[in-house]
């Protein structure tokens, strides 16, 4: 179990992933072994079209048991813990009251499409219009990266800003609580930490608040400018620190110890944290509910054009690192519909089927559930088979609906590839999609690019975990957490380019066909 060792009780990190749908929680020796674990399904409530909710107080349930579970599963004492770190989903949301800490609402996911309308009318709004062509005239004379942004921004669904102001327009005891100075505004991590703390503490870090788009990278800080044009109270914001920090300690009537809580960081920073993707270059995938791919930019911000989103990847003291992230939103969201459908038994059985065929015989799959993301940018796409004919198996569909993944992969890396001009120099892939070797393999042929697979691929956990170790002195340096991934498998290009183009055409034709389905939300 790697609790005691040499006479003496090892000191040992626990680490919960709140993901989209699972809650996980790894107890981490020195060595960044898995001394003990446990997990649960998170529900994910779809009250009406559009609508992507979870319960609060369900969650924080859930997060509580899985802690305990992990700790009794790794064999050790609660006061063994010498510190937790907490990874969640970014841009899902609540509210509540500061007074009685009690919400106003549930969760507000960041999968919600109800600001479709909202997105729709702002970005289409004289006040943007001016505010693209006023900055653009100021990036012209000052050269200011802030302006170039400002001049190109636009709203999406993912974004909080719109979910807020959807919520401040149609909640009244949430504006009116605003407007008293009574409402509290939180992320997963934000709520996590009051509830930790028994409502003591109200904080957020670089990383979470970066991914709210309601945070302004440049200058560090909530956007005063946006909140005015929106009409959302900046009082309603919590205070933003490190991302290794002490966040202050769990109340001993949870745990029964007062456990430091020394990390709070965004899933996707801390998957690139934990594979050590430290250097200007490094690239990771992750294939989970969504995609995501992002690159290390360094202390640069990216500015984007086709959607890349900048993002604080992590700040601990004076360093800052900077991503540009893309994202497609139905990743294992397909992959599990389709099992939910009968066209597979096991997810494992996947590779064999899309493999006992030659090709998708012709059908193709848009993973369009939640809309497409960079670089196609249209929240009201539909999800789509095209291309049915009395012949096509199960097997054809499979392979479509993998073949999706990897296409979608392709999107994201070209646009990364020419926005950022940055050298690529590694991709690491992670996240449960990454298990399946037919997907790796032809991204990797698609990419042109070598992939490496670590022999866990529970990134965001041990990411968390990694920051909240180095804070209390469990690991050293980065230099020694490198030290301590443990690569499994490199997928290698097989295939050339060529080889997929004319499939490629037809699959970007089917998407096409399946955009602004949904124009009339």
């Amino acid at each position: 179990m790697g609790s005691v060792r040499n006479g003496y009780r090892e000191r040992l990190v626990v680490a919960v992933d709140v993901g989209s749908t699972i809650i996980r929680c790894h107890v981490y020796n020195s060595a960044a072994q898995i001394c003990g674990r446990a997990e649960d399904k998170i529900k994910v409530l779809y009250p009406c079209r559009g609508h992507v909710e979870i319960d609060p107080e369900e969650l924080w349930e859930q997060f509580v048991n899985v802690v305990k579970e992990a700790v009794k599963d790794a064999g050790i004492h609660i006061n063994q813990v010498a510190a937790i770190g907490i990874s969640t989903q970014r841009a899902t949301f609540i509210t509540w009251d500061k007074k009685t800490g009690k919400p106003f609402h549930n969760f507000i996911s960041w999968q919600d499409l109800r600001a479709a309308e909202l997105v729709s009318s702002w970005n289409s709004s004289l006040l943007i219009t001016a505010l693209h062509g006023s900055c653009k005239f100021l990036y012209f004379f000052t050269r200011r990266k802030r302006f170039l942004a400002a001049s190109l921004i636009n709203f999406t669904t993912q974004h909080v800003s719109l979910r807020l102001v959807w919520v401040l327009q149609n909640i009244p005891e949430v504006r009116q609580a605003a407007d008293e100075g009574n409402c509290s505004f939180g992320t997963i991590d934000t709520w996590l930490l009051y509830k930790l703390t028994d409502g003591s503490v109200h904080a957020t870090d670089y990383s979470n608040a970066s991914g709210t788009a309601i945070f302004d990278p440049y200058l560090m800080c909530w956007s005063s400018f946006l909140c005015s044009i929106l009409s959302i109270p900046l009082s309603i914001f919590p205070p933003v620190e490190d991302t290794s920090h002490s966040f202050g300690v769990v109340n001993p009537s949870i745990f029964g110890t007062p456990i430091p809580i020394r990390a709070l960081v965004a899933d996707q920073q801390a998957a690139m944290f934990g594979q050590c993707c430290f250097d200007v270059g490094d690239v990771k995938l992750t294939m989970g509910t969504g995609t995501f791919m992002a690159i290390n930019t360094g202390n640069n911000l990216h500015t984007s054009i086709a959607g890349l989103y900048p993002l604080i990847g992590w700040k601990i003291g004076n360093e800052v690192v900077c991503l540009a992230e893309g994202n497609a939103s139905d990743t294992g969201t397909a992959i599990k519909w389709a099992q939910e459908l009968n066209l597979y038994t096991d997810v494992a059985d996947t590779e064999e089927m899309a493999r006992s065929v030659p090709d998708s015989g012709g059908i193709y799959f848009v993973p369009s559930f939640t809309g497409l993301q960079a670089p196609v940018n249209d929240p009201y796409a539909c999800a789509s088979f095209m291309g049915l004919k009395p012949s096509t198996s199960k097997s054809h569909l499979v392979r479509a609906i993998l073949e999706s993944v990897a296409f979608r992969n392709k999107q994201l890396y070209d646009t990364m590839r020419r926005e950022t001009s940055i050298k690529i120099s590694k991709i690491r892939a992670d996240g449960g999609v990454s298990n399946n070797s037919f997907v790796m393999q032809m991204t990797a042929d698609l990419l042109g690019q070598v992939l490496d697979k670590p022999k866990h691929t529970d990134m965001s956990s041990l990411g968390a975990a990694f920051l909240a170790g180095l804070a209390v002195g469990i690991w050293s340096n980065k230099e020694e957490l490198k030290k301590l991934r443990e690569p499994e498998l490199l997928f290698e290009p097989q295939r050339k380019l060529k080889d997929y183009e004319n499939t490629i055409a037809e699959w970007e034709l089917a998407l096409q066909r399946c955009s602004n389905w949904y124009n009339d939300y």
